[in-house]
């Protein structure tokens, strides 16, 4: 029997955050950060330096970057495995962040976590979590902390629109919303799960609606702006800390890799990807409007890069200079 298809909602209603100098440079840097650190990671798993599991977030910066805008110390960030933006944007090391992904003793698990499970309390971040979906009740439970602590800090948990269809978010949801616990649900909806497009895979495909039954609002947002974004944040953000429960922001962004390194990503055309990469790449249309605010010309822009390109490069070498952990870490960090 042939199945309906129905088009996603592209036209989110669009608010935007007025940037500063400072704001606006800021938002660049961090965004061409996370590009060129996971273009060195594309390129080092090529070369076999890398192994396992390695999900690339080219294309989806602005999601993470605008978000990490309205949070404050002390809340707290989650997410799955395509996790390599989360983690530079809360501020942590790149040296670190290679070194795990290389499988060194210096990696921020030791090297025993790889590209899906690395975690950093001290900048708020909880994962990196392999199994789809799996993050979602861990940061419905960080929310219940702050609830029960009684602090105005909140969590924000990161899914993909193909976790969106995981019992476990549901139940979350419902415990979420039951207790009005602080939680930011931000469902990074890059149009595919794996290579199955939304349209064939979710029978309501406005995923900001996934919290109608349970009281939660959600705004569809552009998560291609990173102006948008901070401006979604900011009203979220505002509802949880004002103690009114969770609030669900589907980000309408687009990854520009296959879903992993071992995807040929032969599900859509190269058409489609040139037109996001022409039209709506967030770190092209951030330097776009810091030229036209005169915030930088081409030659400072062009120093920024070459500062972000060597800090990542000096990432990977000391990813590949440093030690391989002891064989007597396999008998650490085990629950037995």
């Amino acid at each position: 029997m042939a199945v309906a298809q129905k088009t996603p909602t592209r036209e989110p209603k669009v608010v935007v955050a007025e940037f500063s100098k400072e704001e606006e440079l800021s938002a660049y840097r961090t965004m061409l950060t996370i590009r060129r650190f996971e273009e060195k990671a594309g390129q080092m798993y090529g070369m076999g330096l890398i192994g396992g599991f390695c999900h690339l977030y080219i294309g989806q910066e602005a999601v993470v970057v605008g978000m990490q805008m309205t949070l404050k110390p002390g809340d707290q960030v989650i997410t799955g495995y395509r996790e390599h933006g989360h983690m530079i944007a809360t501020g942590m090391d790149l040296k670190g962040i290679m070194a795990e992904l290389t499988g060194r003793a210096h990696g921020y698990s030791k090297g025993k976590g790889g590209s899906m499970h690395m975690f950093s309390v001290e900048k708020g971040f909880y994962g990196g979590h392999g199994i789809v979906g799996a993050q979602v009740p861990l940061g419905t439970g960080l929310g219940f902390a702050d609830r029960y602590r009684g602090t105005d800090n909140l969590s924000v948990t990161y899914f993909g629109d193909g976790a969106a269809n995981q019992g476990q978010v549901y139940e979350s949801f419902n415990m979420a919303s039951l207790w009005k616990l602080p939680v930011i649900y931000v469902i990074e909806n890059n149009r595919y799960a794996m290579g199955t497009a939304i349209t064939r895979s979710h029978a309501e495909v406005n995923l900001s609606r996934r919290g109608v039954s349970f009281n939660i609002p959600g705004d569809q947002v552009d998560g291609m702006d990173v102006r948008t974004v901070k401006a979604a944040g900011g009203k979220a953000a505002e509802w949880c800390r004002s103690g009114k429960g969770p609030y669900i922001l589907e980000m309408l962004t687009y990854r520009y890799r296959g879903h992993s390194m071992s995807d040929p990503a032969k599900y859509r055309t190269r058409e489609e990807v040139d037109e996001i990469r022409t039209h709506h790449d967030p770190i092209d249309m951030a330097r776009q409007r810091i030229l036209e605010k005169k915030f930088a010309n081409e030659e400072a822009l062009k120093k920024v890069d070459a500062e972000i390109r060597d800090q990542v490069n000096q990432a990977a070498e000391f990813a590949t200079q440093d030690p391989e952990p002891d064989p007597s870490e396999l008998y650490t960090d085990v629950y037995r």
